[in-house]
């Protein structure tokens, strides 16, 4: 009798585990710090990372690609409990947006797939919410706009063997104050990997080419390019040693883009100071 008693037990705590298991967060999850969840759900996937990208949808079948920090977070209703119909957790979280000044950027009349954004501390919350199962479930695609920070830099060597195999290096971490050609001081990082590049070979010479996006007027861009590609020539004589005739430098404005001005990537792209073996 005890045996079956025992037996019966370990077959409930054996059903129970399982059920149980289900009204629990995800190890290690946790809500967005700005938006909390539906009553009577828990998370049951999550996925955060510091940057990553994600495609918008924006209505009339165009997206928008935004990158920052990411939070996806999948919400499962719990057991046994009353589940939220679509529109009411779409019409919760647009409330919230709405509140701050944000903006629903396409409204979906079956509330199953809306995305809205927020203007955040100089920056953008923007949130992709995806309705399943009837409100069984539901996602949250979060991202907080913002520029990566750069962890992988070029070494001295690899920037030599590039000038020595290709001939030129774009290098795009050679910063400027907006509209102007003074260096940033986060721009001496990079400068003095050319500095050892240039005092490892002595017989080397460099042009260095500055360049910029299609924004402003022609001629403006073409004098800003070769100041700022001046400017670097001066770091290196100056701050970094270098003989001025191992140096040349000309600004092309925007006369030669490597992608197209169409985005804020492709204009990033083309402002640029490059170096070309001489």
């Amino acid at each position: 009798m005890r045996l079956r008693l025992a037996t019966a037990m370990l077959m409930t705590l054996a059903v129970a585990a399982p059920a149980a298991a289900r009204q629990q967060d995800e190890p290690g999850s946790k809500d967005h710090p700005m938006l909390s969840r539906m009553p009577n759900y828990h998370i049951c996937n999550y996925e955060a990372n510091d940057f990553n990208g994600f495609d918008f949808s924006i209505g009339n079948e165009k997206e928008q690609r935004v990158e920052g920090k990411y939070w996806k977070i999948d919400y499962c209703i719990k057991e046994n409990a009353k589940v939220a119909s679509a529109l009411e957790i779409v019409r919760n979280y647009s409330n919230v947006f709405k509140a701050k000044g944000g903006s629903i950027r396409n409204p979906d009349p079956d509330n199953i797939h809306t995305t809205m954004a927020l203007a955040l501390n100089g920056g953008e919350l923007w949130c992709d919410i995806d309705v399943a199962n009837r409100g069984e479930t539901y996602s949250l695609t979060i991202i907080e706009k913002a520029a990566m920070t750069q962890q992988v830099e070029f070494t001295a060597a690899e920037l030599a063997k590039t000038l020595n195999e290709k001939g030129s290096i774009a290098l795009h971490n050679i910063l400027f104050d907006t509209g102007k050609a003074t260096l940033k001081p986060e721009s001496s990082k990079e400068l003095q990997l050319v500095v050892s590049v240039l005092k490892a070979d002595v017989s080397l010479k460099i042009e260095i080419q500055g360049h910029t996006d299609n924004v402003g007027v022609k001629a403006a861009n073409l004098t800003l390019s070769q100041q700022r590609a001046d400017a670097v020539r001066d770091y290196l004589v100056k701050t970094g040693g270098i003989a001025a005739a191992r140096l040349t430098a000309v600004g092309f404005g925007d006369t030669k883009p490597v992608a197209p001005n169409t985005s804020d990537d492709g204009k990033a792209q083309n402002r640029r100071v490059e170096l070309v073996k001489k």
